[in-house]
């Protein structure tokens, strides 16, 4: 019932009914009743003691959605008609696996509707549409194993004010409006369901509810062999093969079919120009006669610069910890634009406009769509770029972080000379109706500046090698500037102060106890994804946050916490023998 109760209140809750299946042996003699329970991926299958009897549940990799035509209101722990022809493939996979079901009765088919999210994680904490509206839903058929913890800090965020822990994977604000709508949730729960059991592949993309979300410049990069990857509905090119083919993944936890495709992307936005579309960036317009003074509270950094300036900042908790990771650029007086990362914008804009004090004049809009984003990344970007536009951009009329409008093709352009990767780079924001005029300009010119198209892949190899963090796997907000090495970031004692400042004054007076580090494997055969433990002369200090194959370098990069209760700084971490564990 929760997306309707959610609906009655205008909050998004994006789950959808499944059928789900178990059946019930008759009594099997002697059956132990201390048994454990068996679960069996390949086959999709669990089996457990259930009163002298077994109960065999199935996971199927297509499910049956149940409830497209609203569910009724007299429903109440009611069952679903059998379908023994649905779960038949299972039922003869369970007898294989366990033969003494062959010689025993059914007594019981059970069919029951269960929720599913389009993640497969469940919904926690306030949503971001109505104060003090607190969800937990969508526990996607692991509500029992999940409902004490779920409890816990359910009832500490209520209290509290925050989590008590990093729990963005089942922060509610990280639906999508998009994810309400029921023809989506159809189908993506038809998937869903079975993701429970599906092997977890590095890299793996969802099939379901496929395109929704797409860049202008889609088309161009399908034709040029891009093979895209799924982030918060956007279609997002995560590398190319050669143009005209249909790329998909082979997937391994070795190295995959793409890996060496990545990796001459890589090289050519370190040595040359790399082109990404990185249109799905969340980007809001904060505007009005107090918008200055309403961000410079918000970020830790002073953002009350001259127009025409982009600023890298971050948003802090009452903590001290890191709620958000972005770039303020100043447009004029009273407008400043918001960039953020696309699983930000439903969370990001949220905290932005619940600290914006009732009495101030300042609006913020989410432009997001408005804008396609062309980054044009490495050495010759400048090369490329200036034989596109009469502007001026050496670096000393276009130094690191300035932002102005240039001409470029038929269009204006917004150009920012920020970068992501390490690299001499400019971030493109062009008007969509514009983007595609524009990209046809950028690629013939290209041709003979070397242009090479990039994806996310590299993009993360590329930032990984450089230590630049990712929210979200390298700081969340648990994470202070001062253990994540981002104090460069933060302006302590700038006029009017901001969000976090007492308790990062509070944590610099002692020596923190835990500093992000980036690790380089020195043997060049085993990849990092993240989680792998990370040892410190034989003791686990902490866990890798990220991880990708560092192309420049030769090896694996991780990104990861160093922990040590006397302190940890330079020294310390100079001083220990590391060893990262990869299963």
């Amino acid at each position: 019932w929760a997306r309707e109760v959610g609906q009655l209140c205008e909050v998004n809750v994006p789950l959808h009914a499944a059928e789900h299946f178990y059946v019930v042996t008759e009594s099997i003699p002697r059956l132990p009743t201390d048994l454990p329970v068996l679960r069996e991926p390949s086959a999709c299958n669990y089996y457990k003691e259930d009163a002298g009897k077994l109960l065999i549940g199935m996971f199927e990799p297509v499910a049956k959605p149940w409830g497209m035509d609203g569910i009724p209101e007299d429903f109440e722990f009611e069952t679903l008609p059998e379908d023994v022809a649905h779960i038949e493939t299972h039922l003869d996979l369970a007898t294989k696996r366990i033969p003494l079901l062959s010689e025993t009765g059914i007594k019981l088919f059970f069919n029951g509707p269960e929720s599913f999210t389009p993640d497969n994680r469940y919904f926690l904490g306030p949503a971001p549409e109505v104060s003090n509206f607190f969800v937990a839903a969508g526990f996607n058929s692991i509500g029992i194993q999940s409902a004490g913890g779920a409890g816990k800090v359910i009832a500490e965020w209520m209290v509290d004010g925050h989590p008590p822990m990093d729990l963005w994977d089942v922060d509610i604000r990280r639906a999508m409006p998009f994810q309400g709508n029921r023809s989506y949730l159809h189908d993506r729960t038809s998937e869903a369901l079975g993701l429970l059991y599906a092997m977890h592949w590095p890299f793996r993309q969802v099939e379901s509810s496929r395109p929704v979300r797409m860049s202008v410049l889609h088309d161009r990069l399908r034709v040029r062999g891009a093979c895209f990857g799924e982030v918060c509905g956007w279609e997002r090119a995560n590398w190319f093969d050669s143009p005209g083919s249909s790329p998909n993944y082979d997937y391994s936890y070795a190295r995959q079919n793409w890996f060496e495709k990545s990796g001459a992307e890589h090289t050519a936005v370190r040595e040359g120009v790399g082109l990404f579309d990185l249109s799905s960036f969340a980007k809001f317009l904060l505007q009005g006669a107090d918008a200055a003074r309403v961000l410079g509270r918000i970020c830790a950094r002073n953002i009350d610069v001259y127009p025409g300036r982009a600023v890298y900042t971050q948003w802090l908790n009452q903590r001290g910890g890191i709620e958000a990771d972005l770039t303020v650029t100043r447009l004029d007086e009273e407008r400043f634009l918001i960039v953020t990362s696309a699983a930000s914008q439903v969370r990001d804009l949220c905290w932005l406009r619940d600290h914006i004090p009732d009495d101030a004049r300042a609006v913020a809009t989410d432009v997001t769509s408005a804008y396609a984003v062309i980054g044009l990344m490495g050495p010759a970007s400048r090369q490329l770029l200036s034989a596109l536009t009469p502007d001026d951009l050496s670096a000393a009329s276009f130094p690191f972080g300035a932002s102005r409008e240039i001409d470029l093709a038929y269009a204006r352009v917004r150009a920012t000379r920020m970068s992501y990767v390490g690299e001499l780079g400019w971030e493109l924001y062009v008007p969509s109706e514009f983007a595609l005029a524009v990209f046809d300009s950028i690629a013939a010119t290209g041709t003979s500046h070397g242009l090479t198209l990039a994806g996310y892949h590299a993009l993360n190899s590329l930032r990984i090698e450089k230590a630049y963090r990712h929210w979200g796997h390298d700081i969340s907000d648990e994470d202070t500037p001062l253990e994540a090495g981002l104090m460069f970031a933060v302006d302590l004692g700038k006029p009017g102060g901001f969000i976090g400042e007492d308790a990062l004054l509070r944590q610099k007076e002692q020596r923190p106890t835990r500093r992000l580090v980036q690790f380089l494997l020195d043997d060049p055969g085993p990849l990092l994804y993240h989680d792998e433990p990370i040892w410190r002369d034989g003791h686990r200090v902490g866990r890798t946050t990220s991880g990708m194959y560092g192309y420049t370098l030769g090896a694996a990069v991780g990104l990861g916490y160093v922990e040590n209760a006397d302190g940890v700084d330079a020294e310390h971490i100079a001083s220990g023998r590391y060893e990262i564990e990869v299963a």
